[in-house]
């Protein structure tokens, strides 16, 4: 790495953590609040939006089922936030949905659990930072016209936050949680305060537009399929409950306490904002249409809808633009910062399941400052791709969403519901089976609400978009069995196998020469100096004059070990150096062949081009030859001088590998 580059990287990153400072990165409540609940509390800034948007199909009409619509998915919010603290107590490890899964129904089910949350985590990412695009849209049209630019600078920009590691982005996120929703209350509270006690009218900017119903003649079940799809859109709010769960290990002690108590926090928080703001948006008569050119009557030209959120501070801040902005800003910044609990609840989750070889082990390893850096920029990678392949358009990207989330949902009550029947057999202490009985019982009813809200999401999003998610959780699903396959493959072939202790017979030494300088002469040096038992050297002759040039020039020196040179006729260096090496092999299949590759070193990245591309070349494929070592044998280049100047304190994965800051 260039000083350039690694004072870049620690400019963004900060130093590097020792491995005994883990226990500092741990989380108080007020910190785990913004770092694991900011995106269920943001998803009050679309999941109303989407109900009216959904309902909007019907006409203004249909509007009126708004707030039972939001009390049916509060409802189910509660039940859920009550079933996942009695996973946070029972499995504090951090595993989660995941963890209660495998140990309850079985690696499959938990792999099921997995791949449907990995999923759900890229979506919220995606969701989060494209609806605060929109909202930011609202108060500056730049961004309104560039969404996906602006997304995609937010996902890089907390990709470089949390690298930082989860403490920091903890504190980072802190205020701006905490601004929305102090923000949030004190619009709800003053719009309230001027409708049910001044008597003011206030009345939203659409209030005045009429609504054209895509379909105003809907009854039976028609209707109630609209019903439950806007139910199942407003669902979206549910989404983030489960990141506390997974996160346990990262608060501090007693964790399972702080995580129960944080999860409720979260909850209470998430539905007093939810239907404040559907009732608030009805009670000001808000129009929000699909399509406001085609369906807003009275508009006037070139109207821009404003989100919901934008259009009922615009309404109870009238005559104060600081409010409103107030609130454009920090609802942007939560539904940015919502991401962050995919940042946080991804990278943990990707890391159990490497460790139980279901994905690739790198994603196991924490980076410099103790965060899981390779699942952070997985993560953010997955999320640019489904922002621009969608435009980063909220309504086409909420219909993959919340699909992988209740499918966790539903297998992780069934497995908490199976482990407080398991341990009910064992008990005998009746304060602690009247405690199970409940649990059990509260975890039951978590099943039935997540199930039949499973099913409804399904049944209303699987064409509409739906099942791309779907999709991707089965190729998910395939791919970390195939891992896990080879990694147990691996494993078995390297323990069965038994050493049979024989050593080889002979070494047989090639050393490769191109030119006779000071790189070959240190590689032949090097290889007598290993004393084997037959030593030469070998050049390919691609070039007639250089090497006669070569050998009359290898003639002249007292080198005592002879060059021969293989024949190239069609200007390979590869080929007739690999069938060499297989012919002394075939000659002598007990002798070890070891082949020293001369190398340079350098210091410039571009360098590298220059120069090693045979050599690389070579090497990748006498790796794969039965007996055959290979010895790189470097050379420093003047320019590779500036590498051993520099300070190991600032190098890459340096505390990692156990050097110690020179102020320590």
């Amino acid at each position: 790495m260039s000083k350039l580059s690694t004072a870049t990287k620690r400019l963004l990153l900060g130093r590097p953590f020792r491995s005994d400072k883990l226990g500092h990165t741990l989380l108080p409540k007020r910190i785990a609040l913004p770092v694991f609940a900011s995106d269920a509390m943001s998803s009050v800034a679309y999941a109303p939006e989407e109900i009216f948007l959904v309902l909007s199909v019907a006409g203004i009409s249909a509007y009126a089922y708004t707030p039972w619509i939001g009390l049916a998915v509060a409802a189910v919010m509660a039940v859920v936030v009550a079933s996942y603290r009695q996973n946070v107590h029972a499995y504090p490890s951090g595993g989660g949905d995941y963890e209660v899964a495998t140990v309850n129904l079985g690696p499959n089910a938990g792999l099921t659990v997995g791949s449907a949350l990995l999923v759900d985590y890229v979506l919220t990412v995606a969701v989060s930072i494209s609806s605060a695009a929109s909202n930011i849209g609202s108060a500056v049209p730049f961004v309104a016209q560039h969404k996906v630019l602006f997304a995609v600078a937010a996902i890089v920009l907390l990709t470089a936050i949390n690298l930082r590691g989860i403490r920091e982005s903890g504190a980072a996120f802190a205020i701006p949680t905490y601004a929305f929703i102090a923000g949030m209350a004190l619009m709800l509270l003053w719009g309230f305060f001027q409708i049910f006690v001044l008597g003011d009218d206030l009345r939203a900017e659409s209030s005045g537009f009429e609504l054209e119903a895509e379909d105003s003649h809907l009854y039976g079940i028609a209707f109630a399929f609209l019903i439950a799809r806007a139910f199942s859109s407003g669902c979206a709010a549910l989404t983030g409950v489960e990141a506390i769960s997974n996160g346990v290990p990262a608060f501090q002690k007693p964790k399972s306490r702080n995580a129960a108590t944080t999860l409720l926090l979260l909850g209470s928080i998430a539905i007093v904002l939810l239907m404040g703001i559907i009732i608030l948006a009805q009670k000001i008569g808000i129009v929000y249409a699909h399509s406001p050119a085609e369906q807003l009557i009275g508009a006037p030209a070139g109207y821009h809808q404003k989100t919901l959120i934008a259009q009922i501070a615009e309404t109870v801040f009238g005559g104060f633009p600081i409010g409103f902005y107030f609130i454009a800003i920090v609802t942007a910044l939560i539904l940015v910062l919502a991401a962050n609990t995919a940042f946080n609840g991804f990278p943990v989750l990707g890391s159990i399941l490497a460790q139980d070889r279901y994905l690739p082990r790198q994603l196991h390893t924490r980076g410099d400052r103790l965060a899981f850096s390779n699942g952070i920029l997985f993560l953010s990678g997955a999320a640019i791709a489904f922002v621009v392949l969608f435009g980063a358009e909220v309504t086409k990207l909420i219909q993959l969403y919340i699909v992988g989330v209740f499918v966790s949902f539903v297998l992780s009550q069934t497995g908490m519901i199976r482990h407080w029947t398991r341990h009910l057999k064992t008990e005998n202490d009746p304060a602690q089976r009247r405690r199970m009985h409940r649990s059990r019982v509260i975890n039951s009813i978590g099943l039935a609400m997540t199930g039949a809200v499973l099913i409804i999401v399904l049944i209303t999003k699987f064409a509409a978009g739906a099942w791309i998610a779907i999709v991707a959780m089965v190729a998910i699903f395939v791919v970390m069995k195939m891992i896990r396959k080879h990694y147990d493959s691996v494993a078995r072939e390297l323990e069965e196998q038994e050493w049979d202790g024989v050593l080889p017979s002979r070494t047989h030494s090639i050393v490769l020469v191109s030119k006779l300088h000071m790189p070959t002469m240190r590689a032949l040096a090097y290889a007598r100096a290993t004393r084997p038992d037959t030593l030469e050297a070998i050049t390919v002759n691609v070039d007639e004059p250089d090497t006669r040039a070569l050998v009359r020039q290898w003639e002249k020196t007292d080198i005592a070990v002879p060059l021969k040179v293989i024949e190239s006729p069609y200007r390979e260096i590869t080929k007739p150096v690999l069938d060499y090496v297989r012919r002394v092999r075939k000659d002598s299949p007990r002798d070890v062949v070891t082949v020293f590759i001369p190398e340079y070193v350098v210091g410039h990245w571009w360098e590298q081009i220059l120069h090693n591309q045979s050599a690389l070349r070579l090497k990748s494929r006498l790796l794969f030859q039965p007996g055959v070592m290979v010895t790189s044998v470097p050379w420093q280049l003047n320019s590779s001088e500036k590498a051993k100047t520099l300070n190991i304190e600032y190098t890459a994965g340096a505390s990692r590998r156990g050097y110690e800051p020179d102020d320590k």
